[in-house]
């Protein structure tokens, strides 16, 4: 059976809710409400972290660090997001570690207003002069916004006009004409397609750039000093997420569902569809160091990161070895 057709029969199923007491309550930041993050809401969904004695709440705040200072503040146990922020927070003096993969590939996509779009792979002469919608300075939608620019000897500056903002006015300002190109996620990309606001993808950045730690789970050094046991506790509901969205993606569609109601279902299972496709989630949980070493260039390259820092210094895998290692 074609994996449409296994997400459009999913749509119909509950998932159920084991039903064990949590014990610890923890905040996880996300800088957006996206599919791509759908192991995580599966891990939520499931009870996975309730197994490891935690209940979650998820904290949506759309902006280019919010998320990633919620956790240096302690309003929040960790954020997902790109380890890059562990990098600049690093070179501020502070000690943050993703502990466990969620999106292993560069969640972007580049589009243009319908019939718009370039003729050629000469992205540099097309992208010149044109108005650009993307997340953020600060975001990794906007990072990766940057470094392109940069590979096709453009200046953000000077060669283009750069709007950065929140997801919801991408589409909005692509829509009413007040951009030329838009740098969107799922499930805005399938929507946008559908009501015709551009068209399919000139620039397919999973494909393109390949192993990239795009969107990790990231924690406070200081959590894994003091509390082992809970981090270990929580990268296993994350690394259980992974597993069930990859192996029932049915279920994993039921959930997505839940997560965006007002979604029509084609649209939901295309935008499914087209993640799988890209092979968006990590399989394993594991952040190898190529995956840091794309992720890095793009920043430095961006001239948003100003000094090098090595994979020891941004990521720990020791929980997600010691995981792997006991199945």
């Amino acid at each position: 059976m074609k994996r449409s057709l296994v997400l459009l029969a999913g749509l119909a199923l509950a998932a159920a809710q084991p039903a064990v007491a949590a014990e610890t309550e923890i905040v996880i930041a996300e800088p957006l409400h996206g599919i791509g993050y759908l192991p995580m809401y599966v891990a939520v969904d499931q009870g996975f972290f309730k197994e490891s004695g935690l209940a979650v709440k998820i904290l949506t705040i759309e902006s280019g660090s919010g998320h990633t200072n919620a956790v240096l503040t302690k309003q929040a146990f960790a954020f997902i997001g790109g380890p890059e922020h562990n990098a600049f927070a690093k070179a501020k003096g502070a000690e943050l570690r993703a502990v466990v993969n969620v999106v292993n590939r560069g969640n972007n996509y580049l589009v243009a207003v319908p019939g718009k779009g370039p003729v050629d792979r000469d992205f540099g002469a097309y992208l010149k002069g044109k108005r650009i919608a993307t997340g953020f300075y600060g975001g990794t939608p906007n990072s990766i916004t940057r470094y392109l620019l940069g590979e096709w000897k453009l200046d953000p500056k000077k060669d283009v006009q750069l709007n950065e903002t929140t997801t919801a006015a991408i589409f909005a300002s692509m829509k009413a004409m007040q951009a030329d190109v838009g740098v969107v996620s799922e499930p805005v990309l399938t929507q946008g397609v559908r009501q015709k606001v551009w068209d399919e993808p000139f620039y397919n950045v999973p494909k393109e750039l390949g192993d990239y730690a795009y969107s990790t789970l990231n924690i406070r050094k200081e959590s894994i000093d003091k509390d082992p046991k809970m981090v270990e506790g929580f990268v296993r509901a994350i690394s259980k997420g992974l597993k069930f969205t990859h192996e029932k993606p049915a279920e994993a569609a039921a959930i997505a569902k839940k997560e965006f109601p007002t979604m029509a279902l084609e649209d939901l299972t295309a935008t499914l569809d087209r993640s799988f496709k890209d092979e968006m989630w990590s399989k394993d949980g594991m952040i190898s160091r190529e995956a840091w070493t794309i992720a890095k260039k793009v920043v430095r390259n961006a001239g948003i990161l100003k000094v090098d820092v090595d994979y020891d210094d941004v990521i720990d895998m020791r929980f997600m070895k010691s995981i792997l290692a006991a199945k």
